[in-house]
């Protein structure tokens, strides 16, 4: 059995991605890291290249955000090049802001080798604990974080990444859109009790500004530059406390934090209508208090067939 490991990065140190930490926490579970990188205003190259793992192999790639415009395309079609270069049985996903704890590294190795020959089933996904902007904050509002993500797909030519890369699914008649639901089908995947960390909302602000305007251009096909000093994450103390244990790679990056006098605890809530709105502050009251955390009218991008029990 052989499992790749791939992502996609550009611009790491201009946007404070910690891809390095995301690669490092996968790497003694694969046999093979792919990272497309793509071409950068920065060091990002040398940056991974500072891995030094016999595992890592780079394909270098420019970003045609003409031809993948809108909706954050781009960033599928930058997964689709990662992942066809992987030679694995299992193809392992990290997205540059994703760190895996690293209790999860036997998981997968485990789970990967018990399915390796069951047709039914087509990857597993990952339980995702999502940070929010001081590193201690955690978001619990269910429809503005996803609960759980495939991560973990099998190596097969009709497997594609889709919309903006948040997930996969089986497209055998592709056609380089990545959009759309027709013709296409969910994956059957396994869960697995292993836990991926989301850094992309916990991050210095005054980088984060500009990522947040790069996106726009990625989304929205207009980028604006914007007169902030720094992004405002709004009032931290509307979300609540994680306690549990971040993966041991985040400790440095965690301890250097810096930033915290351009944070706040009080006053509005943050600018996001998947927080703010009235219809989502409502289904969180219910979810919490009725359903048990449950989310309610959620979208689920792939079938459920399972849990690994490891």
């Amino acid at each position: 059995m052989k499992i790749s490991g791939f992502t996609i990065i550009k611009n790491a140190e201009i946007f404070d991605f910690p891809v390095v930490e995301a690669i490092r926490s996968i790497l003694d579970a694969v046999d093979e890291f792919v990272v497309a990188v793509g071409e950068s205003d920065d060091n990002t190259e040398a940056l991974i290249r500072s891995i030094d793992s016999p595992k890592i192999r780079i394909v270098n790639t420019v970003w045609d955000t003409k031809k993948y415009s809108g909706g954050g395309v781009i960033l599928a079609q930058q997964t689709d090049v990662a992942l066809r270069a992987c030679t694995g049985d299992w193809c392992f996903y990290v997205q540059s802001d994703e760190v895996m704890h690293e209790s999860g590294i036997p998981i997968v190795r485990a789970a990967c080798e018990k399915y390796l020959d069951d047709p039914h089933i087509d990857g597993f996904t990952f339980k995702y604990v999502h940070l929010y902007g001081d590193y201690r904050r955690v978001i619990d509002f269910l429809h503005f974080a996803y609960p759980r993500e495939i991560r973990i797909v099998r190596n097969r030519p009709d497997i594609h990444s889709w919309r903006d890369a948040q997930s996969f699914r089986i497209n055998s008649g592709f056609d380089g859109d990545y959009t759309k639901k027709e013709g296409t089908e969910k994956l059957r995947c396994v869960g697995l009790d292993a836990l991926m960390f989301h850094y992309g909302w916990s991050r210095d602000p005054r980088l984060l500004t500009g990522k947040v305007n790069h996106m726009k251009r990625i989304y929205d096909g207009k980028e604006e530059a914007g007169t902030e000093t720094h992004h405002d994450y709004g009032n931290l103390s509307v979300f609540p406390l994680y306690n549990g244990s971040q993966p041991a790679l985040m400790h440095d990056r965690i301890e250097a934090m810096s930033w915290g006098d351009y944070l706040r605890y009080d006053g509005p809530w943050p600018e996001h209508r998947k927080i703010r709105g009235r219809k989502y502050r409502f289904l969180r009251f219910i979810e919490s208090r009725l359903l048990g955390r449950r989310r309610l009218l959620g979208f689920k991008n792939y079938i459920s067939a399972g849990r690994f029990r490891f």
